[in-house]
């Protein structure tokens, strides 16, 4: 019997990178894992992974950006499955524009709504039925970028990260002692799908040198699976190797500029 037999998991982002990783994990330790994210058919591809190894979860099609859907998924577990136990804020987006200079309101608020506003109403979801259990873990997968904004991440996506980790703390602050866990992992670059949005995406051997989505997923199942009377507050994850990344700074800093613009 796994070390999560009978509880309930929401993975959001989880039809790709560390959020397929951490959905087959979590479902290996014996949640239920509800794997949330935009396009169905990635979604259903880690439900039948995990159901031929003997594991129990569910499809939801949900665009975390939009209050509505994140609520709607939260109202679906519920009402399906009873409960939240395990709650993964793992969603994520990045904007094409990396420098203040340049970035839109469209863009930022968008990059704002899956990487902040929607971790906000999905733990606001979940909460109510944790505190009347008396307990419950709740795991954002932020960014280092919340600690070193940078042009590596952008400017809105820091913005966000570090608002998503002032949430995770406030919720750790003001609830810990009602038995809500909330942890805030920081990971720096690994390998998965969000890369390819950046505007000189690393090439093969700049990967390489990153880490992997597992090894993420590995932080998020560590957090999760320790006894209820232990939190991990805050993880934070980087390669072990450094990377030369001048040529792609030179790129970002001038992503999205208007024609003309001097760097």
């Amino acid at each position: 019997m796994g070390r999560l037999h009978g509880q309930v998991a929401i993975m959001t982002g989880g039809g790709s990178g560390i959020g397929r990783s951490a959905a087959k994990m979590l479902a290996a330790e014996g949640a239920q894992v509800v794997v949330a994210g935009r396009r169905r058919e990635p979604l259903e591809s880690v439900v039948r992974e995990i159901e031929k190894d003997g594991g129990r979860a569910a499809a939801r099609a949900c665009d975390i950006a939009k209050p509505a859907e994140a609520e709607a998924l939260a109202r679906w577990t519920l009402a399906e499955l009873g409960r939240v136990d395990i709650l993964v804020n793992n969603a994520g987006h990045s904007s094409k524009a990396r420098s203040v200079r340049w970035v839109g309101l469209d863009e930022w608020n968008a990059v704002m709504n899956v990487n902040l506003t929607g971790v906000y109403v999905l733990t606001q979801a979940v909460l109510p039925g944790m505190l009347e259990r008396g307990g419950g873990t709740i795991i954002t997968v932020a960014s280092l970028a919340a600690l070193k904004s940078s042009l590596v991440g952008g400017a809105p996506y820091g913005a966000a990260k570090a608002g998503a980790r002032n949430l995770m703390n406030h919720v750790h602050n003001t609830l810990r002692d009602r038995g809500i866990r909330a942890t805030t992992i920081l990971p720096a670059e690994v390998d998965t799908p969000i890369l390819d949005n950046r505007p000189k995406p690393p090439d093969a051997a700049g990967r390489a040198t990153m880490m992997m989505a597992e090894d993420v997923a590995e932080a998020i199942v560590l957090c999760a699976t320790l006894p209820p009377r232990t939190v991990i507050e805050e993880i934070i994850m980087s390669p072990t190797r450094q990377r030369d990344m001048v040529a792609e700074l030179a790129v970002a800093a001038m992503s999205g500029a208007p024609a003309g613009a001097k760097p």
